[in-house]
């Protein structure tokens, strides 16, 4: 069992790798992995995230899964997390869409518009 002290500096840490607190670069690529997104086809896109980052060799790019993200209907969903706090949530990708963040958005620094959530949820 950890103590109260311990537990306050794990949660702490966690909080700012979370939001990317502390951070002067990088990019955290959240595909949602929840049952509804796995059904919708998360497996694929989270893998063209995952194999372009390492061929691409993006280091200041970490992948990972999340649960749910609250909008089934728009799955599979991607949330793009930079580390000026930013966040930028993608609907309705597939691997190829994926392809297109990575070229995009993580290299080029262009958000897609015609992607995001917001735009396709109206």
């Amino acid at each position: 069992m950890k103590t109260l002290e311990e537990l306050k500096v794990l949660r702490e840490e966690s909080y700012n790798k979370m939001y990317m607190r502390g951070m002067t670069e990088g990019v955290r690529v959240q595909v949602g992995y929840g049952t509804c997104g796995i059904a919708a086809g998360a497996k694929p896109v989270y893998d063209t995230f995952v194999s372009e980052v390492e061929s691409l060799k993006l280091n200041n790019v970490e992948v990972t899964k999340v649960g749910c993200m609250g909008e089934c209907a728009f799955e599979p969903i991607v949330e793009i997390v930079e580390s000026n706090g930013s966040k930028t949530i993608y609907c309705l990708v597939t691997d190829r869409i994926a392809s297109e963040i990575i070229e995009e958005h993580i290299v080029k620094g262009n958000r897609i518009d015609k992607y995001l959530l917001s735009k396709i949820k109206r």
